[in-house]
């Protein structure tokens, strides 16, 4: 591929294997949601520093600079603003499609915007200093089947590896690519270092939203990175479980119509109706404050939320499977450098 190249077009794959927490019966492709959990490893060439809560808002923007150069052609208007807007070829840019998705009408709450088709998941760099030689990585969630947005990204990472990471600009090399292991798919490498990335076909995870019985009535969320769930464009300070829920669904679906088969295929307001059954049983966050400053428009925003925990009892059946989709879509407000991250205690 030249580094002017456009690539037109977008793949829709079939849904695959069912995984373990689904229940039986034949699951629909209305209730499915498809993604690809990625990790990719770096050895360090030189020092290397990610500030606390920092490391996923500092990948994106570097690999949202880089990926536009290797992208988009060279006369594209956009230039090196990245704003896409008046490009006259948005509709078939590789670019404009993953980093500056456009909302074709209202959308659903905390959703103005159309949500991009990955996040990161950096925690474990925030606040740590990487020496020459020493191994690091970070997983990224990729919710576009097109083999070409996967290829993009690991030529956008070899690059941008090889230019410096972190404020300082420390040089790294790229590993590997895998697929991590999920439930019963095994671990698949799909870059080696400086091999030619696979061809074979990568077969996603998949997660089936149908109901799950028998369910336990009450569970845990916990809040592993600072989360902002808004409610009629207000953002609010207690995750209620009908917020939390409403703003999982409407991503999944807003997801699945983007970048997969369509929207999901249930009754919004019956669904939001018995969410609101669901009571918090108990809640304990606390506000967690970080800034990043945009080099972009030279502002400064804060990129802080609530984490910590709540607890939900009611019946649970129907939103468990939403729930573990949200571990890897994330939930709230700036979810793609890593805010909104979850995981699910069951009692």
């Amino acid at each position: 591929m030249s580094s002017g190249a456009c690539i037109t077009g977008r793949r829709k794959v079939k849904p695959s294997r069912r995984t373990p927490n689904q229940p039986t019966g034949t699951a629909t492709a209305g209730m499915q949601f498809q993604f690809l959990p990625l990790r990719f490893e770096f050895r360090a060439a030189e020092p290397l520093y990610f500030p606390p809560g920092k490391a996923g808002n500092l990948l994106r923007g570097a690999l949202g600079k880089t990926f536009n150069r290797i992208a988009c052609v060279p006369e594209c208007p956009s230039g090196s603003s990245l704003d896409t807007r008046p490009c006259l070829s948005r509709e078939s840019c590789l670019y404009a499609q993953v980093f500056e998705p456009v909302a074709t009408g209202p959308g659903p709450s905390g959703l103005s915007d159309a949500p991009r088709p990955f996040v990161f998941r950096a925690r474990r760099l925030d606040g740590r200093t990487i020496q020459p030689d020493q191994l690091f990585d970070f997983d990224l969630h990729l919710f576009s089947l097109d083999p070409d947005v996967l290829k993009y990204f690991v030529r956008a990472f070899t690059a941008l590896a090889h230019e410096g990471l972190g404020p300082q600009r420390g040089k790294a090399e790229l590993q590997r690519v895998l697929r991590i292991a999920w439930h019963d798919l095994p671990e698949h490498i799909l870059y080696q270092e400086s091999t030619q990335l696979t061809t074979a076909p990568v077969e996603p995870a998949t997660i089936d939203l149908a109901p799950v019985t028998p369910a336990p009535r009450k569970i845990r969320v916990d809040f592993l990175s600072p989360t902002e769930l808004k409610r009629n464009t207000q953002i609010v300070s207690r995750p209620e479980f009908p917020i939390l829920f409403g703003r999982i669904r409407d991503r999944i679906s807003t997801l699945r119509a983007l970048y997969g088969p369509g929207p999901l295929g249930i009754d919004f307001r019956s669904i939001g109706g018995r969410a609101a059954a669901v009571r918090m049983a108990n809640c304990e966050v606390r506000r967690q404050e970080f800034e990043r400053h945009s080099s972009r428009t030279g502002q400064t925003h804060s990129i802080g939320g609530f984490v910590g925990f709540a607890e939900y009892e009611g019946e649970m059946g129907e939103f468990l499977p939403y729930l573990e989709a949200a571990r890897w879509v994330g939930v709230g407000r700036q979810v793609v450098w890593g805010k909104g991250e979850i995981s699910i205690q069951l009692n």
